[in-house]
């Protein structure tokens, strides 16, 4: 079937011609041009949105290795307050153990002091009561006008005298 198109009609060397550039022409576009094209668009991607991705994956990780070093130092803290609170109970028991071992010492000492206080105490009474008795021999002496220290020895005079309780 044979149509009459008149002035429309196509020349068949021509129509084999358009057909072949119009097939190297889809050839050339799909072969150098559109893998350029998309490596292009491929590129601008990477440069605007692809950059995006990756700050945001670098941020993401940023912050992970922001909140382990926050949860790090937390610990850390928590440590430190548990170690001061364990030396601050160390020194509490140590100023304790040095207090009671002072008050010891202390009281030792109070102790060991008085009694050395009673026997020089005593010591000076005693003493004090020798020098008195013999002071009040050597003033009878010179109030009777006569030695009478070998009678006052022999009576005990002095001694019964400082023997007896003070009214």
């Amino acid at each position: 079937m044979h149509f009459e198109l008149g002035p429309l009609g196509p020349d068949p060397g021509m129509l084999v011609l358009g057909l072949a550039q119009l097939f190297l022409l889809m050839f050339a576009l799909g072969v150098v041009l559109l893998p350029r094209i998309e490596r292009m668009r491929a590129q601008r991607w990477d440069a605007t949105e692809g950059r995006t991705e990756r700050a945001e994956a670098v941020r993401a990780e940023a912050e992970a290795t922001r909140d382990a070093a926050l949860d790090e130092i937390a610990g850390a803290r928590h440590e430190a307050a548990r170690i001061r609170q364990e030396y601050a109970e160390r020194g509490a028991a140590a100023i304790a153990a040095a207090r009671a071992e002072g008050t010891r010492d202390r009281d030792r000492l109070l102790t060991t002091g008085r009694a050395r206080i009673a026997a020089g105490r005593s010591a000076a009474a005693d003493r004090l009561r020798q020098d008195v008795g013999d002071l009040a021999v050597a003033l009878a002496g010179r109030v009777v006008g006569e030695p009478v220290h070998a009678v006052a020895a022999e009576r005990r005079t002095v001694e019964r005298f400082l023997a007896r309780p003070l009214d």
